[in-house]
C-alpha cells in the first residue's frame, strides 16, 4: 500500500525533480536533461551554465549535446561514464560549484556503474539510485544490486532524515520525498540484509525500456562536433601545443575550474580564466582582449577534454581574437603527449 505522505517544507529556491536553479544570473540544470524538455528553459529567461547527467540513460535520449550547442553550457558527468566527450568529469568527493552554490558529489553505483548523486545541506538529487517509494532497476549489463545496496544504505540513508530527496523521475507524478519518509515507507528498503535486497531486485523481471537500443548508443555519442573548428585552423594537437607553450608570444589559457586544476595538474605558466568567466574576459576591455591588443600574444585555450576550449575558441574568434586556437583533447591529450604539469 502506498502510504500517505506529509508535505516537505517549501524549498528555498524553485526545484523540479532533477533540476536546480541558482537564481542569480545563471541557472543550473541537474539530473535528466531529456531532449523533449529543452524548450522549457525559454520561458524561464535564464542563462544555462552547467548541465549534468547523473548517469548514462537507457530510456530516453539525453539533451546534453543539444543544450551545449544551443547555450554553450558546460556538460558534466561522472568519470566512469562511457559517453565519448563531456566537458567535466566528476569523481566521488568532488564539489560541483556554481554562483555560490556547492554540491557534494557522491558516487552511487548500482543502477548503472556511472551513477552519481548530488548533495546540498538540506537535499539530495539522487538520480535513478533512490526513487520515491522505489529504487532504480539494477538489471542492466552495467548495473549491480549489491553496489546499489551500499550506495543507498551506506551513503544516501546516512543523510539526516529531514533531507529532501529529489529523484530523477517518478512514474506517479510525485516530485519530492525525504530520507526519513523513504526509510519508513519505501518497500524496497524494508530489508534486513544485502542478500535480501539483491533477491528482491533480481526477482523484478522488468522489460527493457522501449528506447534502449536507440538511447544507449545515442547517449554515448554526445561530444561536440569539432570538424569545422579544425578546418578553420583554430585547433592544435598536444604535440604542437608543446612547441607553442615555450614561445614568448603565446599565452596559455586554462579554462578549467579550480577543483579540476588541483586534481589534474596545471600546465606551467598558464593563466587561469574559468570558462564561465570567458565572455567578460574576451570582450573589448576584458583582460584577455586587452592582453592580445597590447602584446600581440596568441591565445592557446585548453580545458579537460577539449569541449569547453572548442566553444571558447569560437567565442574568441567572434570577438576578433583571430589568432586564438585551442588544444584538441585538452589536458587529457597533453598528459598523453607527456607534457609537463605542476600541482
Amino acid at each position: 500500500m502506498r502510504m500517505p505522505r506529509a508535505l516537505p517544507p517549501p524549498p528555498a529556491f524553485p526545484t523540479w525533480p532533477s533540476s536546480l536553479l541558482a537564481l542569480s544570473n545563471a541557472p543550473f540544470r541537474l539530473g535528466r536533461p531529456a531532449l523533449n524538455s529543452i524548450p522549457a528553459r525559454a520561458w524561464l529567461d535564464l542563462r544555462l551554465v552547467k548541465a549534468v547527467d547523473t548517469h548514462l540513460h537507457a530510456d530516453h535520449i539525453t539533451g546534453l549535446g543539444v543544450l551545449r550547442d544551443k547555450t554553450q553550457c558546460i556538460t558534466v558527468m561522472g568519470e566512469q561514464t562511457k559517453a565519448d566527450v563531456v566537458s567535466m568529469r566528476l569523481a566521488d568527493g568532488d564539489r560541483l560549484t556554481i554562483e555560490g552554490l556547492a554540491l557534494d558529489v557522491v558516487y552511487t553505483p548500482g543502477h548503472t556503474d556511472d551513477s552519481y548523486s548530488f548533495v546540498l545541506p538540506d537535499r539530495v538529487f539522487s538520480g535513478d539510485t533512490l526513487l520515491i517509494r522505489g529504487t532504480g532497476r539494477t538489471d542492466f549489463p552495467n548495473g549491480d544490486a549489491r553496489h546499489q545496496y551500499e550506495s543507498i544504505f551506506g551513503r544516501l540513508l546516512r543523510l539526516p532524515d529531514p533531507t529532501l530527496v529529489y529523484p530523477a523521475h517518478d512514474y506517479k507524478g510525485d516530485t519530492v520525498s525525504t530520507i526519513g519518509e523513504e526509510k519508513a515507507f519505501n518497500p524496497r528498503l524494508q530489508v534486513k540484509s544485502v542478500d535480501e535486497y539483491v533477491e528482491i531486485m533480481n526477482s523484478l523481471k522488468l522489460a527493457n525500456p522501449k528506447m534502449m537500443d536507440v538511447a544507449v548508443p545515442a547517449n554515448m555519442k554526445v561530444g561536440l562536433h569539432q570538424d569545422e573548428i579544425a578546418r578553420r585552423g583554430w585547433a592544435t594537437n598536444a604535440n604542437e601545443a608543446l612547441v607553442l607553450a615555450g614561445k614568448p608570444d603565446v599565452a596559455l589559457i586554462d579554462l578549467r575550474e579550480r577543483s579540476e586544476r588541483e586534481r589534474q595538474g596545471i600546465i606551467p605558466g598558464a593563466l587561469h580564466v574559468p570558462y564561465p568567466r570567458l565572455q567578460e574576459n574576451i570582450a573589448p576591455g576584458g583582460v584577455l582582449h586587452e592582453l592580445v591588443r597590447s602584446t600581440g600574444k596568441q591565445l592557446v585555450l585548453y580545458c579537460a577534454f577539449g569541449e569547453r576550449s572548442a566553444m571558447a575558441v569560437q567565442a574568441a574568434q567572434d570577438q576578433g581574437l583571430t589568432s586564438a586556437c585551442h588544444i584538441e583533447g585538452g589536458i587529457d591529450a597533453w598528459k598523453r603527449a607527456n607534457g609537463p604539469l605542476v600541482r
